[in-house]
């Protein structure tokens, strides 16, 4: 994305059970791990210990994936799926009190189902509820195509120029699948148009057309925008390699990641920095060095803070891209290149590299990983939200001296050229275009204003309602219904957020069904009793969403 602009069940297959008892058992093995470590991190209060997931080796992760897929069957004979429905894993997480949860993709006769992901959640006594994205069953009558895939391209190419995309040409041949995410299930085509979005960002359309009627259901953009000296963030210590004689910026304790120059071009990786003396900054590295901090600040903070180990959680690193065109005004992550890039501003005089943005775009790849929100509508508000909720928490987090925490978005880069922040949490509508609160019209447009009220959620979760001062920023947030809301700390409403976007959220999860699965999380976290369970009904009802 770009910068701006449960049902109840109590049969538990035999298999499942052995598998949950094989990951509790490897769980405990991780946490004796980490305890035993000459470096351990101590315990974090704020952190209930049961619901709280563990952090995996990339081996065990895939150890998990393969042991559920190999009782996928099994498992959706238990949900009561189809014949001709199949189950294939995505994710595996493990709470420390043994629960697994699993995100599965579901695929008809053979076809990719778009809206059919769910989640099975397990506890080791062998309760289990079920998170589906849609509660219709997956059923067509006849998966031969009425229309041809030719006219599917046809009619994705004039959807792309409607939305001005220039260079516009279909990737690949359309692809059939079955849309769920809308009502009744329907045979479609998916065809992924290439192209340049208005303002310069590369653009990746996914257009859904009804395999019968030719009728457009749905369209979707992939591209989701959004020691050195740097421009924002100072003097740092980076992570580089030497090589032969010189250093270059791939980041060995994170992952690989690696940081290219485009040298103002638009495609490819672009030349790897390098350096004679390990001392960055300065000309073109200065923007260089803010990406690169601000990857390895985001990659420690999901690491450290939520146990999670990198954007796919498999200790893999993503790559990031600078300098990206000429007078380019945005960044953005692009899931099919799995990295980050970023313009230089109006002028080539503003890189957009400060911490919070690289922050927030490296979200978008986690979001994509996890709950893969569609970038549409209530859920593609909901989809910036968590990179701008996740920016603020790595901003907090990391406590830079130049750039320390606030509940501003892109406070730094100065985009629009008078200093004002691009985004504000605490009151959304302050940028001239965001919803404080929610309304029935919000999925109805831009998601980078839609995204106002899950913004403004998260600041009266964490700091609560009416008039504070926080790293010298003063804030002043309101209610919906005039309600005095008490925060119950960041790191808190960070957990909660966290947990609900990879346990409970969906494809489509909207602001209602938001609501549902953030009290989910703080339930489990923290108990349905709890002050903090309380708290987030009460932060939800603030912005009208009941």
């Amino acid at each position: 994305m770009r910068l701006v602009a449960s049902t109840p069940r109590t049969h538990t297959p035999r298999k499942n059970v052995v598998r949950v008892a094989a990951l509790v058992a490897s769980a405990a093995m991780v946490v004796v791990g980490v305890q035993s470590g000459p470096a351990a991190a101590q315990p974090d209060p704020t952190r209930a210990s049961g619901a709280t997931a563990l952090e995996l080796s990339p081996a065990q992760r895939v150890d998990a994936i393969k042991s559920a897929q190999a009782d996928a069957a099994s498992e959706a004979g238990a949900l009561g799926l189809g014949a001709q429905e199949k189950l294939v894993v995505r994710d595996v997480i493990k709470d420390a009190d043994g629960t697994v949860h699993t995100r599965y993709e579901r695929t008809y006769a053979g076809l990719p189902v778009l809206g059919g992901d769910l989640v099975v959640h397990e506890a080791p006594a062998g309760a289990r509820s079920v998170t589906k994205a849609t509660t219709a069953r997956i059923a067509v009558p006849s998966t031969d195509a009425e229309l041809p895939a030719a006219t599917a391209k046809s009619s994705a190419l004039k959807a792309a120029s409607a939305e001005k995309t220039a260079k516009a040409a279909a990737d690949t041949a359309p692809r059939k699948v079955i849309w769920a995410a809308d009502g009744k299930p329907v045979l479609a085509w998916e065809t992924v148009v290439k192209g340049v979005q208005a303002d310069g960002t590369p653009s990746e359309l996914h257009v859904i057309t009804d395999a019968a009627t030719g009728k457009q259901l749905f369209t979707d953009e992939a591209i989701e925008a959004g020691t050195g000296t740097g421009k924002y963030n100072g003097s740092v210590t980076l992570g580089t390699t030497k090589s032969g004689t010189t250093y270059n910026l791939t980041d060995g304790g994170r992952g690989g990641h690696k940081t290219y120059d485009l040298n103002q071009g638009t495609s490819g990786t672009g030349t790897l920095f390098t350096d004679a003396d390990d001392v960055w900054g300065g000309g073109r590295q200065s923007a260089a060095v803010d990406a690169h901090y601000g990857a390895a600040e985001t990659w420690d903070f999901f690491k450290n803070v939520l146990g999670r180990n990198g954007i796919k959680n498999n200790g893999v690193a993503s790559y990031s891209r600078v300098h990206y065109g000429n007078n380019y005004v945005n960044a953005f992550w692009s899931d099919s290149c799995f990295c980050m890039t970023y313009g230089d501003g109006s002028g080539n005089a503003n890189p957009l590299t400060s911490l919070d943005v690289a922050a927030h775009e490296m979200s978008h790849g986690v979001t994509a990983a996890t709950a893969n929100l569609t970038y549409s509508g209530e859920s593609g508000g909901l989809n910036e939200a968590t990179s701008d909720i996740f920016a603020t928490a790595v901003e907090f987090y990391s406590n830079t001296a130049s750039d320390p925490g606030d509940y501003l978005i892109g406070e730094k880069i100065n985009i629009n050229g008078d200093g004002t922040p691009l985004r504000y949490q605490d009151k959304p509508s302050k940028d001239g275009a965001s919803k404080d609160y929610w309304a029935s019209n919000l999925g109805s447009i831009d998601v980078h204003y839609s995204s106002g009220p899950a913004n403004h959620f998260f600041y009266l979760l964490s700091e609560g309602s009416g008039a504070k001062t926080i790293n010298g920023v003063s804030y002043n947030s309101p209610t919906y219904d005039g309600s005095t809301v008490t925060g119950i700390g960041r790191d808190k409403a960070t957990q909660i957020w966290y947990k609900a976007l990879t346990t409970y959220m969906t494809s489509s999860t909207n602001y209602a069904k938001a609501r549902t699965a953030t009290l989910s999380a703080a339930g489990a976290l923290y108990g349905t009793t709890s002050a903090e369970y309380k708290a987030v009904g009460a932060a939800w009802t603030a912005i009208n969403v009941k």
